[in-house]
């Protein structure tokens, strides 16, 4: 029996941002190669659309190292006082979120001065422009007129790598065969992996045991049921 009044220490966990730790797939291979293909962009503008843990961010920093971008957060852009200096001498520009931003002018104010220096602008987000809460005219078309991407849900190959890859993250050493049932029954969305990997990681630091095939039945259950998983 699993012990639910043991504390457990929700500690950040660092992922790689690396070129070579992106994992393409079928359902975000057509990003990745256009991202790293940024010089032959025909707009100056590229709009990555995924949902939640689809790789967006990931895709924003090989951008950013690639075509040595700065990279700025869009809930962050409200706090902007002086776009120009904000950029400084960058000319290509990698705004991870652009979506959540609440200031549209400081974002069509960095978007202009990008295309000013012939620069090149990746903007990422979960929704698609129809759905963000823009009134300016000239940032609505800028928007419209960006080259368009969208990352698909994952299929079985990169739900399995994404498991390996996050519990390698957090030191986890799991068998193929448990990688093998949580693919098999878990809820297919990139979101759905790592809740479930974080799940067994706090599962697995409460039974003082390695991840299982009933730690891994246990965690899928209750995140089937919406349950709070132990140090969520």
């Amino acid at each position: 029996m699993l012990d639910r009044r043991q504390l457990v220490f929700d500690f950040p966990v660092s992922g790689s941002f690396a070129r070579d730790h992106f994992l393409p797939s079928d359902c975000n291979r057509e990003a990745f190669e256009t991202v790293l293909a940024w010089r032959h962009w025909q707009q100056p503008a590229c709009l990555l659309v995924g949902p939640p843990g689809s790789g967006r961010s990931h895709l924003a920093r090989i951008f950013a190292a690639e075509a040595e971008a700065r990279v700025l957060g869009g809930a962050e852009l409200w706090r902007l006082d002086d776009p120009l200096a904000e950029l400084g001498a960058f000319r290509a520009l990698a705004i991870d979120d652009a979506d959540l931003c609440e200031e549209p002018r400081r974002l069509l104010e960095l978007y202009n001065l990008v295309v000013q220096r012939q620069g090149r602008i990746l903007l990422t987000a979960q929704a698609a422009p129809a759905e963000w809460p823009v009134e300016l005219p000239d940032l609505r078309s800028r928007l419209k007129a960006a080259l368009q991407l969208r990352i698909a849900p994952p299929d079985d190959g990169l739900l399995a790598a994404l498991l390996v890859k996050q519990f390698r993250d957090r030191q986890l050493a799991v068998e193929p065969e448990v990688v093998h049932f949580l693919v098999g029954n878990m809820e297919r969305t990139f979101e759905a992996a790592r809740r479930l990997v974080a799940a067994l990681d706090r599962l697995s630091l409460v039974a003082r045991r390695r991840v299982t095939m009933p730690l891994a039945r246990i965690a899928l259950a209750e995140l089937s049921a919406g349950e709070r998983v132990v140090g969520e």
